[in-house]
């Protein structure tokens, strides 16, 4: 889908100066996977381990024109031709355009959480369904906070059909992921101790993933699983 900046600007509540107008189709975290420069819209995230915002110089000299950013580069006057929309949480601006891209779909997203198996499942349903449906589907294990919104960006006008995976660490993330995935049937695999450490307990897990589902029409589950 192509977007023009200024809508992004609008959608993001972004502090910008439009230095040109321009559309992006490309939502880009990780520099070392750029791919059309002139289309591409730069995440600068900010992590425990990383802070995003050092690649911005060598994409500039790569092509790229258009970066979210929570602080402006020192060296940006060197960069004047270039787009630099301020937000307070880079994070938080990706997981938001990529809300209100899928709410302007209204087609079949089947969102997949549990512990374990959500890949398969969702390679499984690929398999059964891509023929009858032009099909979108979580690449690889796409499921985290930084995953999913480049998933359900993948959706176009083409779309029939959307099969998301949803993964969570620990209380609250779900909430960021049900916005973004908004299915309208769920999936849930199982419920074991597969990334337990940041739950107090197997039925906290259980009902933080539920999360996902609470305004789907319809849900798919163990009926054996007293957990669930």
């Amino acid at each position: 889908m192509n977007y023009k900046i200024t809508d992004i600007v609008c959608i993001l509540q972004a502090k910008c100066d439009i230095v040109h107008e321009c559309t992006v189709s490309d939502l880009l975290t990780d520099s070392r996977s750029l791919t059309f420069p002139e289309k591409t819209l730069f995440f600068a995230l900010v992590t425990k381990r990383n802070d995003a915002h050092r690649y911005i110089g060598d994409l500039y000299r790569k092509g790229v024109r258009n970066f979210v950013v929570s602080s402006l580069p020192e060296d940006r006057k060197q960069m004047a031709d270039a787009n630099f929309l301020l937000v307070k949480d880079t994070l938080s601006a990706l997981q938001s355009l990529a809300a209100a891209h899928r709410k302007r779909f209204k087609i079949p997203v089947i969102g997949v959480a549990g512990s374990n198996g959500k890949t398969v499942v969702k390679e499984w349903l690929y398999q059964l369904l891509h023929e009858d449906y032009n099909m979108v589907r979580s690449p690889r294990s796409y499921n985290s906070q930084i995953g999913v919104p480049l998933s359900v960006w993948q959706i176009n006008d083409a779309t029939e059909l959307a099969v998301i995976e949803a993964g969570i660490s620990q209380p609250g993330e779900m909430i960021n992921l049900e916005d973004i995935i908004r299915p309208t049937v769920g999936v849930i695999t199982n419920i074991g101790n597969a990334h337990q450490e940041g739950f107090f307990s197997v039925e906290e897990k259980c009902i933080e993933k539920l999360v996902l589902f609470k305004n789907a029409d319809s849900i798919i589950y163990n009926g054996d699983s007293p957990v669930i």
